[in-house]
């Protein structure tokens, strides 16, 4: 148990102690070597570069220097990284073999291990993290503390002004000056709606009832998508502060965070630091002897993408099957066990705590006029930095692509992106230079979604990711109402009958006719929004759908049946790449000649197309 001083200390003499993590100026002879602990790099075995780094340091018995664990530094593509502070020299994809010659040329010699400096996408040898073209045009909210500290040592957290936003509330705001703030503010909800946030608390708040609750949605369905996960593994705390402001603001006392159980370094670090909060007596009853009492309790979820919508979220809380409930009433007068419950998703909780300390006005500077603030992406597909990227609502498309995701590898052109996972809609290379907010997203189609970000190049099916998108929902469907369990499956079935080859040009208007009646009669947003990859590909890529049906035809040579692959002799080079990648042999020619495919041996598996830098194979 930390009294409030004992807190304050904390915060003090630990940032002195950290100050080399954000000061390159520090004056210090420690170094700090920060390696990535998100799900990514641990999969490439950053645990064993840790373990190797302090093995070698002990056996050298190096003095002032202390390896840390990290959460996500967001460049996925060049993981696993390591970071030397206060030098901020920025190492990509080390293996636990580099250990050694970090330690001896960098630490002992103090050189830089040039073969592990990142390269950047204009073939620059990057030294430092701030240089890199992936991070200039970010800015770091939601993610601030992610790659700057140890997610699993509380201090860590205080001594970057954990909690003091919490002091703030507690001791110097009323439940109505935290609320006014969060509205002033123009935060809105990043789970996907976009609904503003400070509103949402102000109902929960107004509504009666003896018990008030604060659940976090950190049920993360969406393929591709990582945003809430990086938060949880990389800064826990920052959530259950964000909480427990809530909870003071609409009166509750109880917190529930729901949490896929697919996500096991997310649900070990945020157990950790709960039980961190209620050692410190920052959880639990009369916190720092005033009359506010919070805690927090994790629920697991078991995979299911319908879970993600509020009301089904709260049945699986409760013991039930994850199904929609009508609304109204809504969570914020009947919510968890009939009790008002506000809902926010992990990245809204993220930005709270920042805009107490920080105030409205200036989160309200970011952004656009009706957007505010900072939006979280997981930016992957065929771009060249896949990762997680933070950016003020209104940068564009392009810029996310381009500037910060270094492009479309292997010389391909863009032709879409997704935004918005399944529930979202496809945006066609003509509107690369849209702002990225709510407003601008929907007047073409799309929606902002909770954040996951899927960039296609000219290799790409748009009917075949339609198909896809549309599987994935019918075996997420809840199968609570017709419009989505009966509908989508139809839908599906009609898409599987125009990749095969077999479509007729009436599917086209049964899929349009279909699209608008699940829309319009679903219960959630699942199936309200599930036809919306369909709905926003039949608009932008008409051409493709008429080609599979009329001229029985793929273009991309994605749907099998209806490839025909072949290479142009004018364009050939021979540089033999398709040659070499092409998994049974079916394609032949010599070096610098034309090559040719054997058609009866080619599966049609793309995997030529996708090689050829020249663009000779269609």
């Amino acid at each position: 148990m930390k009294t409030l001083e004992e807190i304050k200390k904390i915060r003090e003499e630990k940032r002195a102690e950290l100050d080399l993590r954000v000061n390159l100026e520090a004056n210090t002879v420690e170094k700090h070597i920060l390696v990535c602990r998100g799900t990514g790099c641990t999969s490439s075995k950053s645990e064993d570069i840790i373990q190797n780094f302090r093995k070698i340091i002990e056996e050298k018995n190096i003095q002032n220097v202390r390896v840390i664990q990290t959460g996500c530094f967001g460049l996925c593509a060049k993981g696993p990284i390591v970071i030397i502070r206060p030098e901020d020299v920025f190492y990509s994809m080390v293996t636990p073999a580099d250990c050694e010659e970090i330690i001896n040329t960098h630490i002992i010699e103090g050189k830089l291990v040039e073969r592990l400096l990142c390269k950047d996408v204009d073939g620059r040898m990057v030294q430092r993290l701030d240089d890199l073209g992936f991070y200039k045009k970010q800015k770091r909210i939601a993610l601030k503390n992610c790659g700057r500290i140890n997610p699993e040592n509380i201090d860590e957290y205080i001594a970057f002004d954990g909690y003091k936003a919490l002091e703030k509330v507690l001791f110097s705001m009323s439940q109505d000056d935290v609320i006014e703030t969060i509205t002033a503010s123009g935060l809105r909800g990043r789970g996907g709606a976009g609904f503003p946030t400070g509103k949402k608390w102000l109902f929960t708040k107004m509504a009666q009832g003896d018990q008030k609750y604060v659940v976090c949605n950190a049920d993360e369905g969406d393929p591709g998508a990582f945003m809430d996960r990086s938060i949880l593994e990389g800064d826990p705390h920052s959530v259950i502060e964000a909480m427990m402001i809530a909870g003071y603001a609409i009166g509750a006392n109880k917190g529930y965070i729901y949490v896929r159980a697919e996500y096991p370094i997310a649900v070990q670090r945020f157990g950790k630091a709960i039980e961190q909060a209620r050692e410190y007596g920052i959880l639990g009853e009369n916190i720092w002897n005033t009359n506010f009492s919070f805690d927090v309790e994790i629920r697991l979820g078991a995979g299911a993408f319908v879970c993600g919508e509020e009301t089904a979220l709260l049945e699986s809380i409760e013991g039930r099957s994850g199904r929609p409930r009508l609304k109204p009433p809504f969570p914020a007068n009947v919510g968890l066990w009939q009790k008002p419950t506000l809902i926010n998703n992990v990245e809204t909780y993220a930005n709270v705590t920042k805009i107490i300390l920080n105030g409205a006005e200036w989160y309200s500077s970011i952004g656009t006029e009706t957007s505010k603030g900072t939006k979280v992406f997981a930016l992957g597909g065929n771009v060249v930095n896949t990762g997680l990227v933070e950016v003020p609502m209104g940068t564009t498309l392009r810029e996310i692509i381009y500037d910060i995701g270094g492009g479309i590898p292997n010389g391909r052109e863009f032709k879409a992106a997704q935004t918005g996972g399944p529930s979202g809609g496809c945006i066609p290379a003509e509107y690369l230079d849209i702002a990225i907010d709510y407003e601008s997203l929907a007047s073409i189609g799309s929606m902002m979604g909770s954040g996951g970000l899927i960039v296609m190049d000219d290799t790409k099916c748009m009917v075949n990711l339609a198909k896809f998108y549309l599987g994935f929902t019918v075996d997420e469907s809840c199968g609570k109402c017709t419009p989505c369990r009966i509908g989508t499956k139809r839908m599906l079935e009609l898409l599987e009958k125009i990749t095969a080859g077999d479509g007729e040009e009436e599917d086209l208007q049964k899929l349009a006719d279909l699209c608008e009646n699940i829309r319009n009669a679903s219960v959630c947003g699942l199936g309200q929004t599930a036809p919306n990859p369909v709905i926003s590909t039949m608009k932008y890529f008409m051409d493709e759908y008429k080609e599979h049906v009329i001229d029985k035809k793929c273009r991309t040579g994605e749907c099998k049946a209806l490839a025909d692959i072949h290479i142009d002799p004018e364009k050939c080079r021979g540089c033999g790449l398709c040659k070499r990648n092409c998994p049974v042999g079916a394609i032949s020619g010599e070096i610098k000649q034309p090559h040719v495919i054997d058609k009866e041996k080619c599966i049609k598996c793309g995997t030529c197309l996708a090689k050829c830098p020249f663009k000779a194979i269609s």
